[in-house]
């Protein structure tokens, strides 16, 4: 590390189990200055497992765009920096992305480490189409903002990945429902790489349902997979059947005047539903 200013290293740490740091991490924190951390405490720990002791700068969302100019400020002064996250990729919603464009703006060397994230490892057992997807990390807390987010969302063809936390799993999965219907397939992968990790896939109501059946389902840190809006079917459907199917969504929700129709009719419910949402408004 021979070099007149110092070298921010971007560190991958672990989601869950220990043994997924890499060589190459350890090595850099051996040899760093400096250790920018989320959690001092939480992080801490990760490397007193490693027998790892190192001087711990606190970077987190309330402090950064502050702090960010100090930690360029040291490594323009020599300083070799390891940023770090609570757990995964540093910046994949979690702080760090101020440093790393104010360095980047520098002239400062950035030297990114690749290793555990928790949106790519659940994506890659979820058995949907990972060719073209979208991170949208976590949606908003406030219900009215989540509908509003997922609504925009709706159309959206490639993959969906979210992050979500255990007390609002239930609800966003309403919301999710209310907004791409509940006939997508999605996965719900919990507490990834650690003992209890499950990865649960179903369409979006029966996963739901399935979840609120037993509290302890909802429980952990949680990846969403959601397939992204299929191809519109080229379905010609009988005039009869989309004049019941506008008559009777004007008495009743959409969603159940289309399965009304679906079973009359002999159509796919979400397809009529799809119709309608494109049609009637």
């Amino acid at each position: 590390m021979h070099n007149s200013s110092g070298i921010l290293y971007i560190v991958a740490t672990p989601i869950g189990n220990l043994q997924d740091i890499t060589r190459r991490a350890l090595d850099v924190f051996a040899q760093v200055d400096l250790i920018a951390a989320e959690d001092t405490r939480h992080s801490g720990l990760l490397l007193g497992h490693y027998g790892i002791k190192k001087p711990f700068f606190a970077l987190h969302d309330h402090n950064e765009q502050q702090k960010a100019a100090l930690l360029v400020e040291k490594l323009q002064q020599g300083v070799h920096i390891a940023l770090i996250s609570d757990a995964g990729t540093p910046l994949i919603s979690d702080p760090g992305f101020h440093v790393v464009r104010q360095c980047r703006l520098a002239g400062i060397q950035v030297v990114p480490l690749p290793g555990a994230c928790a949106a790519i490892t659940a994506l890659c057992a979820s058995g949907i189409a990972s060719d073209r997807f979208c991170f949208e990390g976590f949606l908003p807390a406030k219900s009215k903002a989540r509908r509003d987010k997922l609504q925009n969302l709706a159309e959206e063809p490639r993959t969906l990945i979210f992050y979500e936390s255990t007390h609002r799993i239930l609800e966003t999965l309403e919301d999710v429902e209310l907004a791409f219907g509940g006939e997508r397939y999605a996965v719900l992968a919990r507490e990834i790489t650690k003992t209890w990790e499950t990865i649960s896939g179903d369409i979006i109501s029966r996963l739901r349902q399935w979840l609120s059946e037993d509290p302890n389902r909802t429980k952990g840190e949680m990846v969403l997979i959601i397939e992204g809006k299929p191809k519109s079917e080229n379905i010609e459907f009988d005039g009869q059947a989309l004049k019941a199917l506008q008559l009777i969504s004007r008495e009743l929700p959409l969603k159940k005047a289309a399965a009304i129709v679906a079973e009359l009719y002999g159509y796919k419910k979400n397809a009529l539903y799809q119709y309608g949402l494109e049609n009637f408004g």
